[in-house]
């Protein structure tokens, strides 16, 4: 049994991370760093609740730590953990630069721990699907991948501190490093990148939406979202030279945490036969349209592997070079939107 300590008690660390590590064999919720409230001892009453990181670290027994905590805090705090002998999960984007993520790489390296990022959406359905696809060969050799990640919501929340102008805020932080994890996980690294992020809504402080394009060899793979999306909710398209598979909708896994379900079989993470996508192929003269059962989703396929890790039973899924990848594009793309240029990724 690997015990873990939970910082952070938001939305992500109640949302997205507590339940999910309760619902893994062999991970134990022992601790919760919530600083005011007790909505984390009246969730989850038989964890230990603390108030301090002082007082996290010195419970012995816990050999994970999960930072779910403001983008600005993941640097410092990583660090601490690091140096107190534990392994560290970060919720994305990891840190607000390359620089510190490095670092934080370095210290893991040397200290012998491990070190990972939360990125959660590469265990959705529909990316899984789209995955077995394109490693499959099914479609052929990839022409064409978009992915989205729209939303319509005009209002601000300006005591967010996604929303706030600060390093790490932003949609492009928030959502478009999930993108960019996964068209680098189907891809690899690209030759260029080109990228327009921006402020569409009224009012806006930070960038809420974006276009961001990859540019590989007789390929492109376009990332975009907005806050302005009042539209059929498109998720993916990908074209190749056997076939097109076209995805709407968005996984169901992040309503269900937010009703507050938690897996706990199989049935987990399933989409509805409607939501299905939709794989278009060559035949004869016309073209056949046929719809593609979605892979299940499931979040605790991430910390399950975190748990395979730590015992020397896996290696890690999200490693520390793609964690990299991912900070150099994101970083890559701010200067590319800022000069309005496409850069070389070299």
């Amino acid at each position: 049994m690997i015990d873990v300590g939970l910082i952070g008690f938001g939305f992500a660390g109640r949302v997205f991370h507590a339940p999910i590590i309760s619902a893994v064999p062999g991970l134990r919720l022992r601790a919760i760093l919530q600083r005011t409230g007790d909505d984390a001892a009246i969730h989850y009453p038989e964890t230990q609740v603390v108030r301090s990181v002082h007082e996290l670290l010195a419970i012995e027994e816990i050999k994970l730590i999960v930072i779910a905590t403001p983008n600005t805090s993941h640097h410092p705090l990583a660090k601490q953990c690091l140096l107190a002998g534990r392994h560290a999960v970060i919720d994305k984007p990891f840190t607000t630069t390359y620089a510190e993520a490095a670092e934080l790489i370095d210290i893991a390296r040397q200290c012998g721990r491990l070190i990972t990022a939360y990125q959660n959406l590469r265990f959705n359905g529909d990316f899984r699907t789209i995955r077995h696809l394109v490693e499959s060969g099914r479609l052929g050799r990839i022409a064409l991948y978009e992915a989205h990640f729209d939303r319509y919501r005009l209002e601000l929340r300006p005591g967010a501190w996604r929303e706030r102008a600060e390093p790490g805020s932003g949609v492009f932080f928030d959502l478009g490093v999930h993108l960019l994890d996964q068209a680098l996980l189907l891809f690899g690294p690209p030759q260029a990148i080109m990228a327009d992020i921006r402020m569409e809504r009224d009012g806006a402080v930070v960038d809420d939406a974006f276009d961001v394009m990859l540019h590989y060899p007789r390929m492109r793979a376009v990332l975009r979202a907005s806050m302005i999306a009042l539209a059929p909710d498109l998720r993916y398209v990908v074209r190749g030279e056997q076939g097109a598979f076209v995805k709407h909708g968005i996984d169901p896994q992040e309503a269900a945490l937010k009703r507050g379900e938690v897996p706990r079989d199989d049935t987990w993470g399933r989409e509805a036969q409607e939501k299905w996508g939709t794989l278009y192929t060559p035949k004869e003269n016309a073209v056949a349209a046929d719809p593609v059962s979605t892979m299940p989703g499931d979040y605790r396929l991430f910390y399950a592997n975190v748990r395979d890790a730590i015992l020397q039973k896996a290696p890690m899924d999200v490693t520390p070079e793609q964690i990299l990848n991912v900070m150099k594009a994101l970083e890559l793309a701010q200067e590319s939107s800022r000069k309005r240029c496409t850069l070389d990724w070299n």
